[in-house]
């Protein structure tokens, strides 16, 4: 059991996420209602080397829970994963007082987290991608929001696609995962889905289709392309040559890291930065909090990157078989 900590710093890490912003105004003000000193660390690990920390007060996080991006900034540091440079990340965090820091970001985030518990520092991880991809975890901050502004893009594409008599592809991100795409599938009714996990690369299954739907009078079609995919431009204009028919495609991009959180994406994030900080409070290090079966829980850093989850098979079924055929 580690030792209960006075002052606790908090860092986003990776990419950004709609509600890291929520889940850090919880972190500080659960910890200054408890009794403890806050410390915000800039651009995550990078700055964390940097030096670049704050302390912040509840003020500081006024206004903040409706706002997209993080107020903390963010950085990708891969020279974090050097033993050295995680032993003079410890360091800052003594020099600066930093007894326990909340990590709120992905799997490559809590491996940082996880190295800096070896050297003293009680790390807590909290979940925070678009891309729903962390295996111990059925929820994580961001991915609500990040279908949401999918869905109302892709609902704007196929207004458009109707009146031209389009095929358009649609690529939403994820990177090797396939839940926004599954999502947007179900939601936006897409004539076709391609998943990382479920796809056979066979396009002339949705040239197919296409043909098919366009002999029974369908005025467009939509097909919404994982990231972990990709190739979109090049396969519209595959498609576009095989059927004759004018295909386009639509990258969406960053668009779905960014905007203000939905409710759930606020409300969840909150209860998880808060409990991080409890967690903490607790003396508890090396932990990663999750949701599961509807309830907010923990698991060991080391045990929850060893776990892994796969699209669910009945989202699958329901998708394709709600398919316009």
């Amino acid at each position: 059991m580690a030792t209960e900590v006075n002052t606790i710093g908090v860092l986003t890490s990776g990419g950004d996420a709609p509600g890291m912003n929520a889940a850090i105004r919880a972190v500080v003000r659960q910890s200054i209602n408890k009794g403890k000193k806050v410390m915000g660390i800039r651009r995550g690990y990078a700055g964390l080397l940097a030096g670049e920390i704050i302390e912040m007060t509840s003020h500081d996080v006024s206004d903040t829970i409706g706002k997209g991006g993080t107020l903390l900034q963010t950085a990708r540091c891969p020279e974090f994963k050097k033993e050295e440079v995680v032993r003079e990340a410890a360091k800052i965090c003594a020099k600066h007082g930093i007894e326990g820091l909340v990590v709120i970001g992905g799997d490559g985030s809590f491996r940082g987290a996880t190295e800096l518990a070896k050297h003293g520092v009680n790390t807590i991880g909290v979940p925070g991608t678009i891309d729903l991809d962390i295996g111990c975890t059925e929820y994580t901050i961001g991915f609500d929001t990040a279908v949401n502004t999918a869905i109302e893009a892709i609902d704007k594409i196929r207004d458009t696609s109707t009146s031209h008599e389009r095929c358009s592809i649609v690529e939403v991100m994820g990177r090797g995962a396939g839940y926004i795409a599954l999502w947007c599938g179900i939601a936006n009714g897409a004539e076709d889905v391609l998943l990382p996990e479920a796809y056979d690369y066979d396009e002339q299954k949705i040239v197919d289709h296409i043909i098919e739907g366009r002999k029974k009078g369908k005025q467009h079609h939509i097909i919404i392309n994982a990231e972990g995919i990709g190739h979109s431009t090049s396969m519209a204009k595959r498609i576009e040559a095989a059927t004759g028919i004018e295909t386009r495609a639509t990258i969406l991009g960053y668009m779905q890291r960014g905007g203000s959180p939905t409710a759930k994406d606020r409300v969840y994030a909150s209860i998880m930065g808060a409990y991080a900080v409890d967690l903490l409070c607790e003396g508890k290090s090396n932990r990663v909090v999750g949701y599961h079966n509807g309830e907010f829980v923990d698991f060991d850093i080391i045990e929850a990157l060893k776990m892994s989850k796969g699209i669910s098979q009945q989202y699958v079924d329901v998708c394709l078989s709600l398919n316009f055929r």
